[in-house]
């Protein structure tokens, strides 16, 4: 029996406010390009503001790239095009500076974390602050048994929790989440499937690297078959990550509502990101207000999880390869919407009643004193 209470979270975590939303939108209207003439920006800009709960808007200064690594069994029914247990080689071309996400985050100046919860390699083969959360060497085989312990999904839902906290407490004001696996699609696939309620042809899609028709076949009949094995926890939300989540789909859900209870916002990536956040949306309904969804990468599973939480990716790229890739390639426009809401001149009309409105409250109390 786990000791954790995901209920807490429903009292815990609070929506961005919205009278400074409402003021934000007031400011907009009175700034000297109309309102609506740069689309998406604005909605940015107002969502930021909620968030930070300030107007003016505050510059995204200290964003952070978090990453969660892990490798599932399920890989092993070759539903992937990388190798199973392969995820390690990918972590350290990551840190090394090789791949898409690490040209990414060098071009914005964005900090990388990795966090390894389940990697099926040596602890020792990483670096220490990589591996320090890490719950297990791998995931079970989701089509035939439970990708963790009770235990261990306790442990690593409280490692994302931990990692939200470390990232709050250092200054961090905005995170882009991604994954790092192999396998992980999969394992996300099942888990919109499950809180969708629907069946696994509608959420399988064919990953980073593109598989062949065989491999999507393999990859929906595992899917399948991990389905039937969720339905009977779906009321038990810790359980069912242990079921056919991982450790590092555990974690980021862990993560993300940790986040919104610090009020620290989110971007999301692709489908793994997506699946989590649903789960954390069935935990605390309040949550998604603190997330953005960064592109849609045209995987089915996560157009299916961002409309079950109506968020509306940025940008429409089909950006597939994860890792976060997608959700920086969202951190510029949302640091412009900052810098435009923030930035933009009032109306001189506006700006003279504004100023006329302050001097007559600023003699009101002097003369109340």
């Amino acid at each position: 029996m786990s000791s954790l209470n995901l209920d807490d979270f429903t009292d815990l975590i609070e929506r961005p406010d919205g009278g400074v939303r409402r003021d934000a939108e007031a400011r907009r209207a009175r700034q000297a390009v109309p309102p609506g003439a740069l689309g998406r920006l604005d909605d940015l800009g107002e969502w930021l503001a909620a968030a930070q709960s300030a107007v003016p808007v505050r510059p995204v200064e200290r964003p952070r790239l978090v990453l969660f690594a892990g490798d599932h069994k399920v890989a092993e029914l070759n539903v992937s095009s990388r190798p199973a247990g392969s995820a390690g080689e990918l972590v350290r071309e990551v840190l090394e500076g090789g791949r898409p996400v690490s040209v990414l985050a060098r071009r914005l100046g964005v900090p990388v974390r990795v966090v390894d919860m389940a990697l099926d390699c040596d602890p020792e083969s990483l670096p220490a602050e990589v591996v320090r959360h890490r719950v297990r060497r791998g995931g079970g085989r989701i089509d035939v048994e439970d990708a963790l312990t009770l235990e261990e999904a306790e442990a690593a839902f409280r490692a994302g929790v931990a990692v939200a906290d470390e990232e709050a407490d250092s200054g961090t004001d905005l995170v882009v989440l991604g994954d790092v696996s192999v396998g992980g699609t999969t394992a996300a696939g099942v888990l919109v499937a499950a809180l969708c309620g629907t069946d696994a042809s509608v959420v399988t899609g064919r990953g980073g690297q593109a598989i062949d028709d065989l491999a999507w076949m393999r990859k929906c009949a595992a899917i399948r078959d991990g389905l039937r094995r969720a339905r009977p926890v779906l009321g038990d939300q810790l359980r069912l990550l242990a079921t056919v989540g991982g450790a590092d789909l555990t974690a980021m859900t862990g993560f993300l509502l940790q986040s919104a209870v610090r009020k620290m916002p989110v971007i999301l990536d692709g489908v793994v990101t997506a699946a989590c956040a649903l789960v954390g949306q069935r935990i605390a309904f309040r949550a998604p207000d603190w997330w953005l969804a960064s592109h849609d990468s045209g995987e089915p599973g996560q157009t299916k999880a961002l409309d079950r939480m109506a968020l509306e990716p940025v940008l429409a790229q089909g950006v597939r390869v994860g890792e976060g890739a997608g959700g920086l390639l969202a951190l510029p426009l949302v640091q412009a919407a900052a810098a435009l809401a923030a930035e933009l001149p009032e109306r001189a009309e506006d700006a003279a009643e504004d100023e006329a409105e302050h001097q007559a409250q600023d003699e009101a109390e002097v003369s109340g004193a």
